[in-house]
């Protein structure tokens, strides 16, 4: 897990600081890649049918090192501005779900501890790997 503090202006221009801040939680993801935007796309729909104040950014057209990441790690990994943290992995996802009110029964399910480190075991040595390794296949396919 990646989880770091992030002080609003320190490594950000004026404008994008601003902005950031006036947004709570913000998730960046790769919507190049199929299977990251598909789900992605699901939870910003579903968050803009229900109101919820969610920020939705892609690595392909943001910075990410306005997170305090570079664009390899964003590429391997869900990544989650909340409360001016960084978290990635499961512990992003938990973020996520807890927001989402469908989603919140799921949260409550992996954040069990046995549960959750199975969890984070399967998505730090398979899924998000599997996923990134994938996304470049697909990559050099289509250059």
């Amino acid at each position: 897990m990646y989880r770091a503090s992030f002080r609003a202006g320190s490594r950000l221009n004026i404008g994008i600081a601003d902005y950031l801040h006036f947004m709570t939680t913000r998730i960046l993801f790769n919507a190049d890649c199929p299977v990251c935007n598909a789900e992605i796309c699901h939870y910003r729909d579903y968050a803009a049918r229900r109101g919820i104040q969610l920020g939705f950014d892609d690595l392909n057209t943001v910075d990410p090192e306005t997170y305090g990441i570079t664009r390899d790690q964003a590429a391997k990994r869900l990544y989650v501005l909340h409360d001016g943290e960084i978290i990635s992995g499961i512990p992003a996802f938990l973020i996520i779900w807890s927001l989402l009110p469908r989603y919140r029964w799921l949260g409550k399910l992996v954040n069990l501890p046995l549960i959750r480190h199975i969890a984070i075991f399967v998505y730090d040595w398979i899924l998000a790997p599997g996923l990134f390794w994938f996304d470049q296949r697909r990559q050099k396919r289509t250059a």
